[in-house]
């Protein structure tokens, strides 16, 4: 960002940037309530938005932009800064999910990746990676990528009134929440997924790095995180396109954000004349896309100079190959293509995932001492010793099995008590 700001103040002489890191979405909003250290302008993520559209907290800016703004960002971006009809914020970056995987560990499987297209391929696909002792995806229970992928799938469980007023729940009925949640069941039921590593911990940094979790599921801005986060399988990776329940295209976001002007501020002017040139203006989006920001324009989008990008540049300012070569933004640019509108996060999305880890959650953590449990008998009866030659002991039996329905139904129970308490009618 420091860039872009150099840039903002030397086009606009009367106006000084002060940007603060503030680490969290708890830090902000007491800095709301309190009145005292208030942003002018935010940096929020599109699952975040509508906690804070809805509470009056930003500044209506649909009588500031132009009419082009709406054919200018991503219909995703877009549809995620809207309101009843009102613009909130302004696209900052997008995440439209791709299939990053390592094709070297792939090919060893007898597995092109370039082919699977559905749910189906990609389940036939983890039992051959299975074959060979690694995992095609891990997940140890992230509300952020479930919520993606019940977009993925079509599913629309959350909607909010136009006044912001009632809020419908229903993970139980909805028909993607419901299809996705019976895959990846299958998926995790037969070892297919690593549930033990959560997504950035150092075991899973470890594990991507070394191969045995052999792809990921994320949004267009993961190249740079996978450089930063693993440097040492640059040439391995490549992307493609998301496999889908019927291997019809949709897509969904995964990540991205808005910057957005407070309603306190007292440079409204300013603020947004900041927001327009970080968002809308070529110098700011260039310098951000040069950083490793995946663009929300169509503009950036469809450029050749994006398009036939084949390196990252690294923190010492190397150009680092590390999809081997491949054009890995022209998958990505159809990725963003891809992306089906409709779908609402909640107005108190960032609850609801931290309450996501205690309710669906224990399914993963379920599952994991489960098989653990598995594999330790399955030791046993080989007659395995431990290190100092005595005979294995059982594990602690993790008793009646937790499902990803059983949580699913608790997150949707704890979400509308949640609601109801925040004064929403909740239906």
């Amino acid at each position: 960002m420091g860039k872009v700001i150099s840039r903002f103040e030397k086009a606009n002489p009367d106006i000084k940037v002060n940007w603060t890191n503030i680490s969290g979405y708890n830090n902000l909003n007491t800095a709301i309530q309190d009145g005292y250290g208030t942003p002018d302008v935010a940096q929020i993520e599109y699952y975040a938005l509508p906690q804070y559209e809805v509470s009056g907290q930003l500044l209506d800016l649909t009588d500031r932009i132009g009419s082009d703004y709406a054919n200018f960002f991503t219909l995703g971006t877009w549809s995620s800064v809207q309101l009843a009809g009102r613009t909130y914020g302004l696209p900052m970056d997008s995440g439209p999910m791709g299939f990053f995987y390592n094709q070297d560990v792939f090919e060893q499987a007898g597995v092109d990746a370039t082919q699977i297209k559905t749910w189906d391929d990609y389940y036939e696909a983890a039992k051959k990676l299975k074959d060979i002792g690694v995992y095609i995806a891990a997940d140890a229970g992230d509300g952020s990528f479930y919520d993606a992928m019940i977009w993925l799938a079509g599913g629309q469980p959350f909607h909010t009134s136009s006044d912001g007023k009632t809020v419908t729940i229903d993970l139980d009925h909805d028909a993607g929440a419901q299809r996705f949640t019976a895959f990846w069941q299958k998926m995790i039921d037969e070892g297919l997924v690593d549930t033990t590593s959560a997504t950035w911990s150092s075991r899973w940094k470890s594990r991507v790095g070394n191969g045995t979790i052999a792809s990921v599921f994320m949004g267009a801005w993961m190249p740079s995180m996978l450089l930063s986060n693993v440097p040492g399988a640059a040439g391995l990776w490549r992307v493609t396109t998301m496999p889908t329940y019927d291997g019809n295209p949709t897509n969904a976001e995964s990540g991205g954000s808005a910057l957005a002007v407070l309603q306190l501020t007292r440079k409204p002017d300013a603020a947004y004349r900041f927001v327009d040139f970080v968002t809308h203006d070529t110098q700011g989006i260039s310098a951000r896309v040069a950083g490793g920001a995946f663009p929300a324009d169509y503009a950036t989008l469809n450029s050749e100079d994006f398009l036939d990008k084949t390196t990252i540049t690294n923190e010492s300012g190397m150009e680092i190959p590390y999809f081997g070569g491949q054009k890995f933004n022209r998958v990505l640019s159809e990725a963003a293509e891809d992306v089906s509108v409709g779908y609402q996060y909640l107005p108190f999305e960032v609850y609801a995932r931290s309450d996501f880890e205690t309710t669906v959650g224990k399914a993963y953590k379920w599952s994991s001492s489960f098989q653990a449990y598995q594999r330790r008998q399955a030791a046993i009866d080989l007659g395995w010793k431990d290190e100092d030659g005595n005979p294995l002991q059982p594990l602690e039996d993790p008793g009646k099995k937790v499902s990803l329905e059983d949580g699913l139904t608790q997150w949707q129970k704890d979400l509308k008590e949640y609601g109801f308490n925040q004064g929403f009618t909740i239906k």
